[in-house]
Order: structure tokens, then sequence, then C-alpha cells
């Protein structure tokens, strides 16, 4: 199967396959490079060569990279273009996004074999809870063995596993067991095994924020865990401050929840004729990403992948997408993005259809926010949230984005577009 462990610190047997896995019922699963993984499955020749998949156009985007890739500095999110200089002896694939989605409902089987506590964040990683498994399958550490064995055995994939106590530290785990490793932290060594790990392992922590927390010397975990309450509330602010000195402190009181939800929100409009004018799809991208944005709201839903669909006067559709570093539900956020995929691909002829979607949905209340330091008090997601509030009063015609307003005032755009 591979290496049996990958360890923090040395590979400290503290916290190995073997450790005591006493009141750890929470595991993360994470798949290898999953869907390079994929891809290396059914083109066995490609195993142990670098391989890369994401948009292989000029204006494309690494989705996944395998290991061999990785040593040469390639990542997720990167542009294709830096990924074949940096490596160009690699093989580029485009995405096949069923073959992916077949694979990942065959690991979820496996894990609702185990546990029907089964809380998928992606195609490729979830939380269990194995609380009430071990009668059948044994400890935890061993359910994890087991979960991996069969995915090696069924699937031809490998996958990292973190054994914890709460979701925040089994996560860090399986993080740290990559690649195809399993990592058990005792209930009893939680801080042992945070605190000295980088200040930028905690949820919510992006580089900005990192690098305001270094500036007072906080550079690991343990630092931020003995900073005096008021020097952190004043470097982040009260909500954040506090939410980052429970998790220094290994608090995580979520569950795992294996609720279904939906797995994308979005909406999309044809024009009553093609439009070829960029001012006109801009605005209707605009309103799209606004319509998205309630849904998500209303939902209590933030997404991680924004996706632009594009149908041209031939009827040949498009799609491009994008993995967000921070889930939102935020309609400016969406149309950023969004405007620009559509000005990457430049579809060059007049459109028929567009529409936008969020994807990969978590619940906005369990899901960390990257703190957005220095940012104003009071930014997008606060001016949208007034607007759900006039709306709901209101009425939703009242309120929206300037640039909507003349589509909204009793006059219609030269080409407007219908549901």
């Amino acid at each position: 199967m591979g290496r049996s462990q990958s360890l923090p610190r040395g590979g400290d047997p503290r916290f190995g396959p073997d450790a005591d896995d006493t009141d750890c019922p929470i595991l993360h699963v994470d798949m290898d490079a999953f869907y390079a993984s994929v891809e290396v499955r059914r083109r066995p020749e490609l195993r142990g060569r670098p391989v890369v998949v994401g948009g292989v156009g000029p204006r494309g985007v690494v989705s996944s990279a395998s290991y061999p890739a990785r040593r040469y500095g390639v990542r997720s999110a990167m542009p294709t273009a830096r990924a074949r200089a940096l490596c160009p002896h690699a093989v580029f694939l485009p995405p096949d996004p069923a073959a992916y989605r077949a694979a990942s409902e065959a690991v979820m089987r496996i894990f609702r074999d185990v546990t029907p506590l089964v809380e998928p964040l992606s195609l490729d990683e979830a939380f269990l809870d194995v609380a009430g498994a071990r009668r059948l399958f044994g400890r935890p550490a061993e359910i994890a063995r087991t979960i991996r064995e069969r995915i090696v055995r069924e699937q031809q994939l490998t996958c990292s596993v973190g054994v914890a106590p709460t979701k925040f530290v089994a996560k860090l785990g399986s993080t740290r067991a990559k690649p195809d490793g399993l990592l058990v932290v005792p209930a009893t060594r939680v801080l042992e095994f945070l605190h000295p790990l980088p200040v930028d392992a905690l949820w919510g922590v992006g580089e900005r924020s990192a690098e305001t927390l270094r500036r007072l010397g906080l550079t690991t975990i343990g630092d931020l865990a003995e900073a005096p309450p008021g020097m952190l509330r004043r470097a982040v602010g009260e909500a954040a401050a506090a939410h980052l000195r429970e998790l220094a402190h290994g608090r995580d009181p979520r569950r795992v929840s294996p609720e279904q939800v939906e797995k994308s929100i979005g909406a999309e409009v044809t024009f009553d004729t093609d439009v070829a004018d960029p001012q006109q799809i801009r605005r209707a991208l605009l309103a799209l990403a606004d319509k998205v944005g309630v849904r998500l709201r209303r939902a209590g839903q933030v997404g991680r992948t924004v996706s632009l669909k594009v149908r041209l006067a031939d009827f040949t559709t498009l799609s491009r997408s994008r993995t967000l570093g921070n889930p939102t539900d935020v309609a400016r956020e969406m149309f950023d993005t969004v405007w620009a995929l559509y000005a990457a691909l430049a579809p060059g002829q007049p459109v028929r259809l567009v529409g936008v979607r969020a994807e990969g949905l978590s619940d906005a209340g369990a899901t960390p926010r990257q703190l957005a330091l220095g940012a104003p008090e009071h930014g997008w997601r606060e001016a949208e949230a007034a607007a759900d509030a006039a709306a709901a009063r209101f009425g939703r015609s009242v309120i929206g984005p300037a640039s909507l307003l003349e589509c909204r005032d009793g006059r219609r755009p030269e080409n407007p577009p219908r549901p």
C-alpha cells in the first residue's frame, strides 16, 4: 500500500498509526492527488510520471497534480502555463468530471459500509464518526486501516487518514499523513501535536492574517494559544480571536453531519437573441451571481467552487470553474470569479446562454472563513445581508446591484435575458 505513516516532527511515534486511539472517534479521509490518481488508474503507463490535470489551454488552471509533478513545484490552482514551465515533461490532461464523480461515489460507499455518519466535504474527502462502528469493526485506527486497504484493493487508489477526537485535528492529521499515510492524534496529546505547528495551519488563517500574527511574534499555534486575549482581539477582531483561541486549544465541538445537502446551487438565462455585447453579458452574469448568492444565503450554504456556463450561437456549450481559497455566499465574489473566467474564455462569437453555479457546498455556520485582516469592518457580505433584509420587507425588485437598476425601473435592456 505504500508507506504506512507520515508523521510530524521526524516521525514521532506518539502520533503513529499504533498510537492510543481511545476517545478518537473522528476520521478525516482525504484521497491522494485524486483527479491525477484516477487518470493514472486508467492509464497505468503513467504511473510514476508527473501528471497534471487541468485546463490545457494557454489560460488553463491546474486542478490536480500527481506527487511526482509536485516535486517540481506544481500545485493546484496554479496557471497551467506556469506548471508547464516548471515541469515541461509532465503529462497534461483535461479534466473528466464524470470519471471523478464515479470514483468518488465508489469511495463514499466504502465509507458508508462502515458508518452512516459520513460527511463529504468534496469529491475527494470526508469526515466519518466511527464511535458506533467499534463493535463490528474494531478500534478507530483499525477501521482506518480497513478503509485504506479496501480503497486500494477495490479502487486502486490511495488515501490518507487522520484519526482524532475532533474534526479540526483529524483534518490536520490527514494532511500530515500525506501521501498514503495514517496518523493518530491521541486525545491526551492533542496540544502536543497542535502547538508546534505553524500558525497558518489553523482553519481561517490565510497568508495575510498569518503574516499579521507573525509580526506579533505568534509563529506557532502554541504561541497563539498563550497570547494575551486582548492582543489577539486587537489584531484580528473579537470573533476571529475567539475562534482561533478555541482551535489553538484543540476545542472543536462540531459533530459529523451526514445530512444530504444540495451539491450545487445555480442559475442561468437564455437570451431572446444571441448577444455579442460584453457589457450586456456582464450585466447578465452579475444578475445571475446575485440570484445564486441569495439562494445560498437562504439555504445557509457556502460554495467552494464557482462555475461558468456559456452556450454559443451554434449550441456549443463551454464551461469553466475555479475553486476559491475560501468558500463564499457573496454574490460579488462569485461575479468577479465568473467574469474573470468569461474574459479568459473569450468565446469570439455571439452567446445564447450563460449560467453561474456554486459547487462544493457546505454549511455556512460550520465552515471556517479565512480572516480578512485589514479589510473594512463592513464589506460585501454585510451589504448583501442588509439587501436580503430589505428585500424580505419590500421585495427583491427594490434593491440590488446598481448596474442592474436600468433593468428594474421599467426600462428593458436591448436584449433582455429570459429565465
